[in-house]
């Protein structure tokens, strides 16, 4: 499956003896959707490039301005005005040209997000709004595809991987609850360092790699959390709401359609 040129460019990661070229091809043949290619889209989307990801798809509806900058290295001046899911794609084309771009200059909805995710392998969640971040959960339990949901504060940030049709696995709303319209704070009100933006996309893509080569511990079911004020690390673990409205009736259903089998 792969090319002299793809087994030289990926050389470094194809000798590490927990991913080697099995890990490779996984890598070439998946479909990341990422959604948001601002602060933690645009170095995921590098990454991901870079490691050799087969299709990438970005949704963003923005345009690349100034204040960008700092954060989201995918971009520079000349790109200003321009839609950043366009400007992404073509700079990740740059990076590698065996990867396919499948950029959609659109606002993520829930009249158009299961047609945009659909055939994903695994969704890349690095937006800036709750109401977003729990269309996208909701269209991952439907489509049973896992979600990494990926956010920062001015200088904290978290990850979680979540597969919560699964009957023993928590979704993403079993963490934050279902309201679109609770408070948030984003960048342009709080400020944000742009390193640690950088820092957090580039472990999203890492934890995107891990899962879709099968390498190291699984984050499945843990959230990650960040705080480089005082450079503190931690993982929690994330419990399943028996009650929560996205995805108890989606795993009652599973159950119903898989009596008999073990969900891991």
């Amino acid at each position: 499956m792969l090319s002299d040129a793809e087994l030289d460019r990926y050389a470094r990661q194809i000798i590490l003896p927990p991913f080697g070229g099995a890990g490779q091809a996984k890598l070439k043949s998946a479909h990341v959707a990422v959604i948001g290619a601002g602060g933690l889209g645009c170095p995921a989307i590098t990454y991901l490039a870079a490691a050799g990801v087969g299709r990438i798809s970005i949704i963003d509806d923005d345009v690349v301005e100034l204040s960008n900058l700092h954060r989201q290295p995918l971009f520079s001046d000349d790109d200003l005005g321009a839609p950043k899911a366009l400007v992404a794609a073509r700079t990740g084309q740059r990076i590698n040209p065996h990867i396919l771009f499948d950029p959609h200059v659109t606002r993520l909805a829930s009249d158009n997000v299961d047609a945009l995710l659909s055939g994903a392998d695994i969704i890349l969640d690095g937006c800036d709004n709750f109401a977003t971040r729990l269309i996208v959960n909701a269209a991952a339990v439907r489509a049973n595809t896992p979600l990494l949901s990926a956010a920062v504060g001015a200088f904290d940030g978290q990850i979680a991987l979540y597969e919560g049709w699964r009957s023993n696995q928590p979704c993403y709303a079993c963490l934050v609850g279902d309201d679109p319209h609770r408070d948030g704070i984003n960048c342009a009100e709080a400020g944000v360092m742009g390193a640690l933006v950088g820092m957090v996309g580039t472990m999203a893509a890492l934890e995107v790699i891990r899962h879709l080569s099968g390498w190291g511990r699984s984050l499945l079911g843990r959230l990650m959390l960040v705080d480089m004020m005082d450079r503190q690390w931690r993982e929690i673990g994330v419990a399943k709401d028996p009650a929560c409205p996205v995805c108890h009736h989606q795993t009652a259903s599973d159950n119903r359609g898989h009596a008999g089998t073990s969900v891991p």
